[in-house]
């Protein structure tokens, strides 16, 4: 049977309005579309792991389902070096429907603080960039984003050594005490092995010590490393070099020069 040409452009008439109130209405439906951010929390895994868990809530009142809710997080340095970033996805979210869930994601501490003196010693921040993309009706693509920045504190603020001080154990050996001070500015306790070795001005080893640290979050530290050295090996100038011995990993050598 021949359909008339007049029957032919009506039923292409009637699709392509059918085609603009479906997107208008779709994207009509995006103003009821309600989805916000809780607070950014923050907590230490027992793999000494930095865990972000940022709530999420999503009101659908839209006239289609969502869908391919996908929200994603990039945290950088001042720089812009990427240090980690991870992904959530719901499949769908219904019309009418209210959703809750928490986005988390995990950033390696260990690595930052062996990778970077810059996270050790200097407090600065942390830059979290969030990016949310979806489907309107399977059809229509949406994306925002938004940036904000968390502040890091250094577990060794402030690292520093003092000058040596000498005192007589015979007539060839002095005992050396060496000041030890900083800030723990972290959001985790900081348990170290602090190994000191003592160069002087002729660039020999003169001695080495070691002590124990074991500094609460957002405590000061003020101690000593002490050892032995020969009374003819002093000059009022050389250098310390420290090394940083914790059960994840190590640090050094932090040359730091004295006199």
């Amino acid at each position: 049977m021949n359909v008339p040409i007049r029957m032919i452009g009506l039923a292409t008439t009637f699709f392509w309005i059918f085609l603009i109130a479906f997107f208008g209405s779709a994207a009509y439906s995006a103003k009821d579309l309600q989805f916000g951010f809780g607070d950014l929390r923050t907590e230490v895994t027992s793999n000494n792991d930095l865990l972000f868990s940022l709530p999420i809530n999503i009101i659908n009142r839209g006239y289609y389902n969502i869908g391919l809710f996908n929200v994603t997080t990039e945290v950088s340095d001042a720089d812009g070096f990427v240090i980690t970033q991870g992904s959530t996805l719901l499949p769908v979210i219904r019309k009418g429907e209210s959703v809750t869930f928490l986005h988390n994601m995990t950033l390696n501490v260990v690595n930052m603080l062996s990778d970077g003196r810059n996270y050790l010693f200097d407090d600065t921040e942390l830059n979290i960039t969030e990016i949310v993309s979806l489907r309107i009706a399977d059809f229509i693509p949406v994306q925002a984003s938004t940036n904000f920045s968390i502040p890091w504190g250094a577990p060794l603020y402030n690292f520093a050594l003092g000058g040596p001080t000498y005192s007589a154990v015979n007539i060839t050996h002095f005992r050396v005490s060496v000041p030890i001070s900083f800030e723990n500015h972290a959001f985790f306790d900081v348990a170290a092995n602090v190994q000191t070795r003592m160069y002087n001005s002729a660039k020999v080893q003169v001695g080495e010590g070691q002590t124990i640290i074991n500094v609460a979050q957002h405590s000061p530290f003020n101690g000593s490393v002490e050892f032995y050295m020969r009374i003819a090996d002093v000059t009022t100038s050389g250098r310390f070099e420290v090394y940083l011995q914790t059960p994840p990993f190590d640090y050094g050598p932090v040359v730091i020069p004295y006199g």
